[in-house]
C-alpha cells in the first residue's frame, strides 16, 4: 500500500491558495484514477480517499490539522496501517522554487517548510519521497512568506496550473512506478 499525502490548509478561506497546491495535485491524481470519494475520518485527523492504481492499493490523505500540524494526521495513518516512510509520497508547495518548477526528492530535511517539519517529527524520519511544486513569483520578495503562501494564484498562473499539476502527476508516476503494475 502507498500513502499519498497532499499538504495544505482546510477551509474555503484557503482553497486555491499557493500553500494548497499539494491538495490540488492529489485531487487531480485521485480523479485521474476514479478513486472513491473523499471521506473525513476523525481517527486520521484528515480526509481519506481509497483506491487502486494498477495492482497497488493507494490511500490518499489531506490532513485536516492545518499545514503546521500535518504530522499528526500522517503519523496516525502510518501507525494504523503500519506503513514505512518509504511507502509514503508527499506533495507540497515550495516558496523557494520558481512558479511551476517541480522537484522530486527521495528523502531530506524540511527545507524550512513547516508542514514537512511536522511530518518528519510525526513519523520520526525524513526518509520519504516527496515532490515539491514551486510557487514563487516576482512578488515573493515583497511580501512576508506567511502572507505570500496564503495568496491565491494570479490569473496568468491559474491558466498554467493544469499543466503543472499534470507534469507533477507524471513525475510521480515515473518515480513511483505504480502505473507499471497494471
Amino acid at each position: 500500500m502507498k500513502l499519498l499525502v497532499g499538504l495544505g490548509n482546510i477551509g474555503a478561506k484557503y482553497e486555491k491558495t499557493r500553500h494548497n497546491i499539494g491538495f490540488e495535485v492529489i485531487d487531480a491524481l485521485a480523479e485521474k484514477y476514479g478513486l472513491d470519494p473523499w471521506k473525513s475520518e476523525k481517527k486520521f485527523f484528515g480526509s481519506i480517499r481509497r483506491g487502486q492504481i494498477g495492482r497497488e492499493k493507494i490511500l490518499f490523505l489531506k490532513p485536516e490539522t492545518y499545514m503546521n500540524l500535518s504530522g499528526k494526521a500522517v503519523s496516525a495513518v502510518t501507525s494504523f496501517y503500519k506503513l514505512r516512510p518509504s511507502d509514503m509520497w508527499v506533495f507540497f508547495d515550495d516558496v523557494d522554487l520558481e512558479f511551476g518548477t517541480i522537484r522530486f526528492r527521495e528523502k531530506g530535511s524540511s527545507g524550512g517548510h513547516n508542514g514537512i517539519k511536522s511530518l518528519i517529527q510525526g513519523i520520526g524520519s525524513d526518509q520519504f519521497p516527496r515532490i515539491k511544486i514551486g510557487i514563487a513569483n516576482s512578488d515573493r520578495e515583497k511580501i512576508p512568506t506567511d502572507r505570500f503562501v496564503l495568496q491565491k494564484f494570479s490569473s496568468e498562473e491559474k491558466k498554467q496550473l493544469p499543466v503543472i499539476i499534470d507534469e507533477t502527476i507524471q513525475k510521480f508516476l515515473i518515480h513511483s512506478h505504480v502505473d507499471e503494475l497494471s
